[in-house]
């Protein structure tokens, strides 16, 4: 029977300050007027009472039922952006109720994948109709998923004696997807083709295989095998069946995520902008790309060609993280020898040097055709373990690839990668 009565004092003793001293200056101009008596007992406490009634009724102002929205001004429905981009937040505010409202305090937080979150503050001074709108711009963002935490309302009334808070729960996923360029041409990917004896290059890259890839629009002259029917008798419009392209060579990208091997986040970044640069190029050519994620724990997808494949992998390199540990040759030993010979294996790695150069001889007696891109943020030094000779210069290191007849390139900014990949810059 106890233990109401000592929770209810625990309440009692939670109470702010304020509270405490508001009622103190009430007793004490009710015990004035009791014992005093008079006009000036009487309209102290008179005073006192109409001052008391309006700080607590505060605790009814609405703020604790505020209802609102969030719009992003400058994205989709969906929220893409590209790393780099900045979002332009609208956050409006309902407040019901009756209770004057002076102004409101808001904070808003986003918070990214891996924990980090942004605080945005500011203040609206609501309308007649007790709305309000509160707008902002994020720095620009990373790479990433990220979410909105809650949103809270905090005003006070005008003495500044008590604050009342309020929260809003708008839940919004928003992806940042990494920084792409277009490539208009892989000069020396056509050029191998061209080089291993085939009719032509648009001839291979467009030849059908039995796997049905999805649904298309009906082309006149599509033969009567190739109409869908149950997609025609969904959707009442003629559909035909989309078959998965052939592209030879198949060609893997390998993502190298060892943590050790980049110097910083921006490196990592820039690998990765060059990774879904490659998969957006190659999905406009039709090309048939696979995904070799090398990190703490491997993720491999198989070579071809559709948008749900392309969407697969772009959706994997807006979460992967430079987590890797283990050596990347005795990986690319243990992989290698699960693909079809005269695949092209597309490296993208700041790790350079003689270990590399061995690690490209073994795919070359697999009859692989390996490529570097070599991307680095800093000027370049020696990497790798101590008793290893390394070629410092990564011109020299570029020629040492090339000379061996492997296709490699140096990437420091993403801008550069078009006009590499199209023949512009040479190493002799």
């Amino acid at each position: 029977m106890k233990r109401p009565v000592f929770k209810r004092f625990g309440e009692l003793t939670r109470l702010p300050a304020a509270f405490w001293l508001l009622v103190t200056c009430l007793a004490a101009s009710l015990l004035f007027m009791l014992f005093q008596g008079g006009k000036l007992a009487s309209m102290l406490f008179i005073t006192m009472t109409f001052l008391t009634v309006y700080l607590l009724s505060g605790n009814w102002s609405g703020i604790r039922r505020v209802q609102g929205t969030r719009k992003l001004t400058n994205a989709s429905v969906e929220a893409k952006l590209e790393a780099g981009q900045s979002l332009q937040i609208q956050l409006g505010v309902q407040l019901p109720g009756y209770w004057p409202v002076p102004y409101v305090m808001i904070k808003d937080q986003l918070i990214r994948q891996n924990g980090e979150e942004s605080v945005f503050e500011g203040s609206i001074v609501p309308d007649w109709k007790r709305r309000g709108e509160f707008t902002y711009s994020t720095p620009p963002l990373r790479r990433g998923y990220y979410r909105f935490g809650e949103t809270e309302c905090l005003t006070e009334d005008i003495f500044g004696f008590f604050q009342h808070k309020g929260r809003l729960d708008l839940q919004q996923p928003i992806t940042v997807y990494p920084q792409t360029v277009t490539i208009r041409e892989w000069a020396q990917f056509h050029q191998m083709l061209k080089g291993m004896q085939h009719h032509s290059t648009a001839t291979s890259a467009h030849r059908e295989t039995t796997q049905i890839n999805g649904v298309r629009e009906y082309i006149y002259g599509d033969r009567l095998s190739r109409i869908h029917w149950n997609a025609t008798a969904k959707t009442g419009t003629w559909k035909s069946k989309e078959f998965e392209r052939e592209s030879l060579p198949k060609t893997i990208v390998l993502l190298d995520r060892t943590a050790r091997a980049y110097r910083d986040a921006a490196e990592f970044e820039l690998a990765v902008s060059v990774a879904a640069s490659l998969f957006r190029y190659g999905t406009g050519r039709e090309m048939s790309l696979g995904l070799l994620s090398i990190g703490k724990e491997f993720t491999y997808f198989e070579p071809k060609h559709s948008q749900h494949h392309y969407k697969e992998i772009v959706k994997h390199l807006v979460g992967v993280d430079a987590d890797g540990y283990q050596s990347l040759s005795q990986i690319m030993k243990e992989r290698s020898q699960d693909w079809p010979a005269g695949s092209l294996i597309v490296l993208i790695s700041p790790q350079k040097g003689s270990a590399m150069l061995q690690m490209f001889q073994q795919m070359a007696l697999l009859q692989m055709k390996p490529c570097h891109i070599w991307v680095h943020t800093q000027a370049d030094q020696a990497l790798g373990p101590q008793g290893v000779e390394h070629i410092s210069s990564h011109e020299d290191y570029i020629k040492a690839i090339r000379s061996q007849g492997y296709m490699g390139y140096e990437v420091s900014q993403l801008t550069d990668l078009p006009n590499l990949l199209g023949g512009a810059k040479r190493y002799a």
